[in-house]
């Protein structure tokens, strides 16, 4: 079926778009909190979270000599 959006449907997902913005920042803001809080505290270091983060990125990263075609 082939629907043509109102401007209902627009504005309803402007506002989607700008809770998932809220949303994110939320979340963000309490990560970096946690983060900070643990660097400050002594239980992990910056380079400690740079080397997890490189691996999980790693990881979590297509292989380049293997791509998905």
């Amino acid at each position: 079926m082939n629907r043509i959006p109102s401007h209902f449907d627009e504005i309803n997902m402007i506002g989607k778009l700008a809770d998932l913005k809220e949303s994110h920042y939320h979340q963000s803001l309490v990560l970096s909190s946690l983060i900070q809080t643990l660097i400050d505290k002594g239980i992990i270091t910056t380079q400690e979270l740079q080397l997890k983060s490189q691996e999980i990125d790693a990881a979590l990263t297509p292989n380049p000599a293997h791509p998905i075609s």
